[in-house]
């Protein structure tokens, strides 16, 4: 087994850096390392942020077969506990102000979708309430947020 040690001295090899007789010539590679490094962390930010966007009163959702409605704006959301408290977005409100705490969030006036949160536990006439106020105001466009039930799978 024989290796061929080469001095160095011919030129046959390239060598990066400075030449002895000019200007430095334009690197030609791109450093991926710092781009990657920049996409990482965005991708932590996101995974740490998603959660966080969600409406902040804690209640469990009925289960439902209907599919997820696509909508081109944020909707006002509005929720209602179990203990039958009402939330607008996370600020608590009561039925008396609810009306004119959403003509206050309302961008389009009474054409706004409005979301109705309901608890699972919640009492269904204070559901009602909430809603019936809102159809009372004139808010046309009220829907009941669920959740989706898991698909059962036939063996």
């Amino acid at each position: 087994m024989a290796m061929a040690v080469s001095s160095g001295g011919g030129g046959g090899g390239r060598r990066r850096g400075r030449r002895r007789g000019g200007g430095s010539k334009p690197m030609s590679e791109i450093n991926v390392t710092p781009m990657v490094d920049v996409m990482l962390v965005l991708l932590i930010i996101f995974m740490v942020a998603a959660p966080l966007m969600t409406v902040g009163v804690p209640i469990e959702l009925p289960q439902t077969q209907a599919k997820q409605l696509n909508t081109e704006q944020k909707p006002i959301t509005i929720s209602v506990t179990n203990e039958g408290a009402i939330f607008l977005g996370d600020n608590p409100v009561t039925l008396e102000d609810l009306t004119t705490q959403v003509a206050a969030v309302a961008v389009n006036g009474t054409e706004d979708r409005i979301y109705v949160r309901g608890d699972l536990a919640a009492n269904y006439g204070s559901v009602m309430q909430v809603m019936g106020a809102l159809s009372g105001a004139g808010y046309a466009k009220i829907g009941l947020i669920t959740e989706q039930a898991a698909q059962q799978q036939d063996q």
